[in-house]
């Protein structure tokens, strides 16, 4: 088909949105979570809240594809790298986790021309946890304390909250009708007569008043 030829509103519209909707930007509207820090702790669990339990870790860069046209929407997953401590109070046993957060992504069209990215938000048993213990005890307390499964519904619980903040909201807006009118602004380039007119014109506003320095050495102006 050739590219140039004209095509009907519907058409155009279809091709616009899935063009507009790209792999790349959804990431992007993702990512700005990338590189955010997650500090939690130490905070009490368990009776009497004597376990006080510790979390540091990174968010890191999504990544995904599209899996469907209508609607436009994506698989991504979210990494997260974490290392997770657990004080007994005797002992202190340390965990480092490999996490993978799933994300379904939907492009959905608005009335006043923008594209809003819906994302579902992440649940507990759909996240995936590889968990490495540091030393022997700590491997045994792994099981024991479902270190796993909490770690399940703390990032799910973390994540999901982060993705309504105002800051990721934004990020999840196309506002198409905003950058019409904004590359709008910068159609076109300066006509090369305005170019020279502008640049001229401190040349020529110096030769008039030279020519006519008469009338600004004017003795009665001058005259106190």
């Amino acid at each position: 088909m050739d590219v140039t030829s004209e095509i009907g509103y519907a058409e155009w519209g279809v091709g616009f949105f899935r063009q507009a909707v790209s792999a790349q930007r959804v990431l992007a509207g993702v990512n700005v979570l990338s590189g955010q820090a997650i500090d939690v702790g130490p905070m009490g669990v368990g009776p009497g809240r004597i376990a006080k339990v510790t979390a540091r870790g990174v968010i890191g860069t999504a990544v995904g594809h599209r899996v469907n046209d209508d609607p436009v929407a994506f698989h991504v997953r979210l990494p997260v790298s974490l290392d997770f401590a657990l004080d007994l109070g005797m002992d202190v046993h340390r965990f480092v986790a490999e996490i993978q957060i799933p994300l379904v992504i939907t492009a959905r069209a608005r009335a006043d021309l923008a594209i809003v990215l819906d994302i579902d938000p992440p649940r507990a048993a759909d996240v995936t946890v590889h968990l490495t213990a540091r030393g022997l005890r700590a491997a045994v307390t792994k099981h024991a304390a479902g270190v796993e499964g909490e770690l399940r519904r703390f990032v799910s619980k973390y994540v999901a909250r982060e993705l309504d903040k105002d800051y990721v909201m934004a990020a999840r807006l196309i506002d198409v009708s905003g950058a019409i009118d904004r590359a709008m602004q910068t159609l076109g380039p300066r006509s090369p007569g305005a170019e020279r007119m502008t640049s001229d014109l401190p040349g020529a506003l110096a030769d008039e008043i030279r020519q006519q320095e008469e009338i600004f050495t004017d003795p009665d102006l001058l005259r106190p």
